[in-house]
């Protein structure tokens, strides 16, 4: 993508980004910056971890909401806010209309975690929920502007969201001025592009990358027709940045102004956010680990120092177990097989004690006599393990087949 100065096109200037931070003032964080050394290892030079996780409401997303709302008239502000959000953009926008003296009613998508809409509701917004997704939401949300006179607050297609998102940019080469690359995860696209907007204003030549998720990539085939283009799905665990289509002000900040758009898998986002709660102690959503997930898939491509863009930590604790075993599994950690053992009295405690023997922890059994392949004198057993690793991994594979053991199927995630 060939670069152009930044700022013009309607799209918020360095001076712009900078009186959003002076707007902002105490009301936001200044979130931390520590190096990871376990990534700096996998990348072989320097990668520190921007912790938007630990901004207000828990993501970045207060940043633009609340530069949004304080620019309002008070007239605007009477009116009231509407917004629609999976949770990140409605808490951001709850909370800044609470400071600011303003009603917020907020369209959430059927289905939207339960964390998400009980802390917006905490904030004092009224959740109304409409559709399956953010589009559907955003849908309600406009037509509610149209018909109450609600100002609308766009998750991330306004020239105030931007700039207050690009505040983060600000701070991130205040904190590691030597930064050669910037990874940010990537829905409609107000975080990449404000921060875009402000780094290459001061440093053109730093590496500004978006992540998204695979099966919400909405950027690629927008990019490649060299227009904003609506997906005809999506699929995929990180809500924060499962967004359909492109906003048109980010997306011209994003054609002329970040480098490179990379996908991450499902797998790729569960193991980052299982590494980044072992080795960061940090809580993250799945959106939040999609800039980490990036760089776990392939560490040499990008130049250090490097930051990493920690987007969110509003996660669901059930949605966070299951991705927790997920990235287990990911990251060669957990064995989920089936065994056909002989269906006799001590048989499944032999079994049990074959793999006691190589050191995995049984985390679930379960019998199966049904299969019509099966002998009357056998049974299967589908058996979930804990293991020490990959190659943990497979000398239980291995130790069972020299048992005698036949593992009908594995899944070894390896």
């Amino acid at each position: 993508m060939s670069p152009e100065p930044p700022g013009g096109d309607g799209l918020p200037a360095l001076a712009d980004i900078r009186a959003a931070r002076e707007l902002l003032g105490a009301e936001s964080v200044r979130t931390p910056m520590e190096e990871s050394r376990w990534l700096s290892g996998l990348a072989g030079g320097e990668v520190l971890l921007k912790a938007e996780n630990l901004q207000r409401t828990g993501s970045f997303k207060f940043r633009g909401a609340y530069v949004r709302v304080a620019r309002l008239t008070p007239a605007e502000r009477a009116r009231g806010v509407v917004a629609a959000s999976a949770g990140n953009h409605a808490q951001g926008v709850a909370l800044s209309a609470r400071l600011l003296g303003a009603n917020a009613t907020v369209f959430m998508p059927e289905g939207a975690q339960i964390p998400k809409v009980r802390a917006t509701r905490a904030y004092g917004a009224d959740v109304r929920f409409h559709g399956r997704d953010l589009g559907e939401a955003l849908v309600a949300a406009t037509e509610f502007a149209s018909r109450t006179g609600a100002v609308l607050v766009h998750p991330y297609d306004h020239f105030d969201i931007l700039a207050g998102q690009g505040t983060c940019g600000l701070e991130i080469l205040e904190q590691c001025p030597g930064v050669r690359t910037i990874m940010v995860a990537t829905g409609g696209g107000g975080l990449v592009a404000g921060i875009a907007l402000a780094v290459k204003s001061l440093v053109p030549e730093v590496k500004v990358v978006g992540v998204q998720a695979e099966g919400a990539s909405s950027y690629l085939p927008s990019l490649a027709a060299g227009r904003p283009l609506p997906l005809k799905s999506m699929s995929t665990m990180a809500d924060g940045i499962a967004v359909g289509c492109p906003g048109r002000l980010p997306f011209r900040a994003v054609q002329n102004l970040v480098d490179e758009i990379v996908t991450v898998s499902e797998r790729s986002l569960s193991r980052a956010l299982l590494m980044l709660l072992e080795r960061a102690k940090l809580v993250v959503e799945p959106a939040g680990a999609a800039a980490v997930a990036a760089l776990m898939d392939s560490p040499e491509s990008f130049e250090t120092p490097a930051v990493v863009v920690l987007s969110g930590g509003n996660v669901d604790p059930v949605l966070l177990g299951k991705v927790i075993r997920q990235g287990m599994s990911a990251a060669g950690r957990h064995l989920s097989c089936r065994v056909r053992i002989p269906d006799t009295p001590g048989g499944l405690a032999t079994l049990l004690g074959v793999v006691a023997g190589c050191g995995a922890n049984v985390l679930d059994l379960a019998h199966d006599r049904g299969r019509p392949a099966l002998g009357l004198d056998e049974v299967e057993v589908d058996i979930q393990l804990e293991t020490r690793g990959a190659s943990h991994t497979l000398e239980i594979l291995e130790g069972l087949g020299q048992r005698g053991y036949g593992v009908v199927s594995a899944d070894d995630s390896a």
